[in-house]
């Protein structure tokens, strides 16, 4: 059970990601959250996120961006980055727009990953949907306190699943 919670992988930071990798092993599609995975909680697109976005694409990646957060926040998220989707609202860790998601890209399971920040959201639908899941940690420590309160059930989690990979 607790295994629903532990991610595929876990790195520092999105940016360490060996995507090159993971498109040579055959994914195609990723599924991203953006707040604390892309950028700090509430900022708009950087340089840098936008420089990985469209890296991605160029690649021969579909990317599609999949927040718990309202249009009005992703759409400042995109504001400077052409032609990314989106799933506003996603109601994560519900299944459907993980599904949707994939619809939209035109992948499926077998070659779709997600990135994302959160255990109890992020990483737990996609394991439940069954696809790769990378959990980074948060770009800044600085969240809401919704969020600081799933913190601490987290890293109860990830202290087990470090001491499990350790073995």
């Amino acid at each position: 059970m607790l295994d629903w919670f532990y991610p595929d992988e876990y790195l520092d930071s999105t940016y360490e990601i060996d995507f090159k990798q993971l498109y040579d092993d055959g994914f195609r599609g990723i599924i991203f959250d953006i707040d604390n995975t892309l950028v700090e909680h509430g900022a708009p697109s950087d340089e840098r996120s936008r420089a990985l976005l469209k890296s991605l694409k160029e690649m021969g990646f579909k990317v599609i961006l999949l927040s718990n957060n309202s249009k009005s926040r992703v759409e400042l998220f995109t504001e400077n980055i052409e032609d990314i989707d989106y799933i506003s609202l996603a109601a994560k860790p519900l299944l459907f727009n993980y599904r949707k998601a994939m619809e939209k890209m035109g992948t499926d399971k077998r070659n779709t990953f997600f990135v994302g920040d959160q255990l109890f959201t992020d990483v737990w639908g996609a394991k439940r949907l069954g696809i790769r899941s990378i959990l980074v940690k948060p770009i800044n420590a600085r969240e809401e306190i919704q969020i600081v309160i799933k913190r601490k059930f987290e890293n109860i989690l990830l202290k087990r699943y470090n001491e499990n990979e350790n073995r």
